[in-house]
């Protein structure tokens, strides 16, 4: 990777997206930003600039919408720009009891975790596959190895990215192009609040995340969990890790009232 190849990055306004596209800058990849806030893209284009001396687009849209990963790509076009690498971290999430929480909520996970996801794969992947080189970041987490009660619809979105991406990377190895799935566990960012949860006090920090999971990429590994303590999550029993997340969340969810 590298000789100014220019890399995509959803969902890149905080978190593991902002910490990701600090990683790819200081390695000078040129950057293209996407996130429904303009507002904070335009501030972290200017600090990567400014830093690193890179090319910067923002390209500030909301891709839970129906038909937005068609914008995107028709966006990115339209600048004759090429995605070397495509990172689709944008993610959202919600915990509580399936039958409370909005369907509006759930159908945004769906759209955004499952379908722009897999439209925005399919677009850039056509590209990369053309042109005989590209690499791809799909964004899952630990919660894909096991059903997880109280978070049910968002681990069940993670995962399809999961198995999903383990196909692609199969399927897309013959035409040089790589599909790596990153499966962090707690992070500490937005996402908690956002979904209705304090960080865990375990929750690893984003930018060693973002840290692993370039490395990750870069050597063309089919999935990264970050964490020793993730790691061994993930290779425990479904059965007990459900359970497990069962009495986590049911705990918190009594604090919380």
């Amino acid at each position: 990777m590298n000789d100014m190849d220019t890399v995509l990055i959803t969902g890149a306004s905080s978190g593991i997206g902002r910490e990701l596209a600090k990683v790819f800058a200081l390695h000078k990849y040129n950057i293209i930003l996407v996130s429904r806030s303009t507002e904070k893209l335009r501030k972290l284009a200017d600090e990567l600039i400014d830093e690193y001396k890179i090319k910067v687009e923002i390209i500030g849209q909301d891709l839970s919408k129906v038909g937005a990963a068609k914008k995107l790509f028709d966006n990115v076009t339209d600048r004759n720009l090429q995605v070397d690498v495509l990172i689709n971290n944008a993610g959202v999430g919600a915990v509580g009891l399936f039958h409370e929480i909005e369907i509006e909520k759930d159908m945004e996970m769906l759209k955004l975790n499952i379908i722009t996801l897999t439209e925005i794969t399919k677009l850039f992947s056509r590209k990369m596959i053309e042109r005989k080189k590209g690499k791809i970041l799909n964004v899952a987490s630990t919660g894909s190895f096991a059903p997880g009660p109280f978070i049910a619809i968002y681990y069940a979105t993670k995962a399809y990215v999961l198995s999903f991406s383990e196909a692609l990377y199969k399927e897309l190895k013959p035409y040089n192009v790589t599909v790596t799935v990153l499966c962090p566990g707690a992070t500490r960012t937005n996402f908690a609040k956002a979904a209705g949860r304090e960080n865990s006090s375990i929750a690893m920090e984003p930018d060693k995340v973002a840290k692993i999971a370039y490395e990750g990429l870069k050597n063309n590994k089919r999935v990264v969990i970050p964490g020793v303590a993730n790691k061994i999550l993930t290779r425990l029993p479904r059965n007990f890790v459900s359970d497990m997340v069962f009495r986590y969340q049911k705990k918190l969810s009594v604090k919380k009232k």
